[in-house]
């Protein structure tokens, strides 16, 4: 993991500035097919997705918030986009994606960017996990360029039908060769010798298996390229008033949400990269919300900053931002002069990369050690993931945000009921930690066991907190005591409270 020296805002030095451009030539054969092959799995062109990737680098690449990181289309927003494109139209994608960048903007203007780094880490794992197993699923059938099930259901009970299409067809079959051999130099890319690993994995993949189809005249479906002009499509009236729709509104808040929280934890992670400044959570979200204001207003995808091109920026030895910015630059140069290239692509290379891109996004790693230390957090990421195959994107988060707060809660709330048995027949009932709602059927049932016909005194001077439903519980079981019992309860309240019922009881402290 390199440590880098703090970098100025721009390269100081010539030799800072020849760092930058190779690092950006790095970040650029990075970018270039995962901006196509986002587009295409979120059911848009592919020259939308490379617009994206020029917003994110001549735009945001110029504004303050992170030096280093590199925004651009993401892997993790494709479930959302193919869905809104769904149901909306790609007309109205342009509004939802210009939408949620005014409100980026606003929420960093109001410095509401840094709460974002409170939202559960087992909730955004959950969330990345899910989206990960909806690309594979979606992509399984890219790879074999077969039409994709409604849903993730019934993507994953068209798998059987899958396997024998891609048995008995000769063309299925084919595709579905090129698909899985770019996934299988992908996963080997990493392993050969550093001198042949002159290129990033994704572009070597997609180069070999481009001129595989090409030399081999395989009949596999190839990208279809329209050109960045005829792509664009700013967003017209009839696109903008669909905004006051609800289901429209709904949609532009999981944008922001998401697209928010895994750029801010995209940051967090690039800072751990290296050494420089630390990234200014309130304008990084500005930075955001501008480029998707701007990516709005052409029609284009949301972007996110991205953890894959950020992280080789920094191991390419970016000093500063000039690099992420020129990575902008040579992938306008490269749509705007060589289109015809991204034409010869086989859509089931692209397919490839995403299989990998959604693999890596599952936090296999991560997952056995929390079910071993944290089966709680584990649950919520389990449960976060499950819930985004099985419903969508938005829905499932809420629900894994929920879960969260509900678990804390539980954690938060312990409570421990201590009974000692003193002379004379008294017994001391001693209540420590929180006393809320949560706990209070294992309190009540602990103190209804008690025999009515003894001393009891109640100790709760052990209370860290005790809420309004316990402390009404409590005095209704000390009416309900004293009304058989010969000897009254006594109650030693907690220090800055006052519970019905005799206090003091000093003597009875044995």
């Amino acid at each position: 993991m390199p440590f880098l020296p703090s970098p100025p805002p721009f390269p100081a030095d010539r030799r800072t500035a020849v760092r930058d451009v190779l690092a950006s030539l790095v970040v650029f054969l990075v970018a270039l097919p995962l901006c196509v092959g986002v587009a295409l799995a979120s059911g848009v062109p592919a020259e939308l997705g490379l617009v994206t990737g020029i917003v994110g680098g001549l735009v945001v690449g110029l504004m303050p918030g992170s030096s280093l990181q590199v925004s651009g289309p993401a892997a993790g927003l494709t479930v959302l986009v193919y869905q809104a494109v769904d149901d909306f139209g790609l007309a109205t994608l342009g509004a939802i994606v210009l939408a949620a960048g005014l409100l980026q903007v606003v929420l960093g203007l109001l410095r509401v960017g840094r709460w974002f780094r409170a939202i559960s880490v087992a909730v955004v794992q959950g969330m990345l996990a899910g989206i990960g197993l909806v690309i594979v699923l979606g992509q399984l059938y890219a790879l074999a360029d077969a039409p994709q099930p409604a849903g993730s259901i019934g993507k994953i009970a068209g798998l059987p039908r899958l396997a024998v299409t891609v048995v008995t067809d000769p063309g299925a079959a084919t595709a579905f060769l090129v698909g899985a051999g770019t996934v299988v130099l992908l996963l080997l890319w990493p392993r050969l010798p550093a001198r042949l690993r002159l290129l990033p994995g994704p572009l070597a993949a997609v180069a070999l298996a481009t001129a595989a189809a090409v030399l081999l005249d395989l009949p596999v479906a190839r990208v279809e390229v329209q050109g960045l002009l005829a792509a664009v499509d700013p967003p017209g009236p009839a696109a903008l008033g669909r905004l006051a729709d609800l289901a429209v509104i709904g949609t532009v808040l999981a944008f922001t949400v998401i697209a928010s929280a895994e750029s801010l934890f995209s940051a967090a992670a690039v800072d751990r990269m290296h050494n420089g400044p630390r990234t200014q959570y309130n304008k990084e979200l500005v930075a955001q919300g501008t480029g998707n204001l701007l990516c709005g207003a052409l029609g284009a995808l949301p972007m996110t900053a991205v953890i894959v091109r950020s992280s080789a920026n920094v191991q390419a030895g970016a000093r500063t931002r000039l690099s992420r910015v020129l990575h902008g630059l040579w992938l306008l140069l490269f749509a705007a002069l060589l289109p015809q290239v991204i034409g010869v692509i086989p859509l089931a290379a692209l397919a490839g990369v995403l299989v990998h891109a959604g693999c890596k996004l599952m936090p296999v790693k991560e997952l056995a050690p929390l079910l071993r230390h944290q089966r709680g957090e584990a649950a919520v990421l389990v449960a976060t993931a499950v819930a985004v195959v099985v419903t969508d994107l938005f829905q499932g988060v809420v629900a894994g945000l929920l879960l969260a707060v509900v678990k804390t809660a539980w954690e938060t709330s312990h409570i421990t009921i201590e009974v000692r048995e003193l002379t004379g027949g008294r017994r001391v009932v001693s209540l420590g930690g929180h006393a809320t709602f949560l706990r209070l059927p294992s309190i009540m049932e602990r103190l209804e066991e008690l025999s009515r016909e003894r001393e009891v005194e109640l100790d709760l001077s052990g209370l860290r907190h005790l809420d309004h439903a316990c402390r009404i519980s409590l005095e209704n079981w000390v009416v309900w005591h004293n009304g058989a019992a010969p000897r009254a309860v006594t109650v030693r309240p907690p220090a800055t409270d006052r519970l019905g019922g005799r206090t003091g009881g000093g003597g009875a402290g044995g």
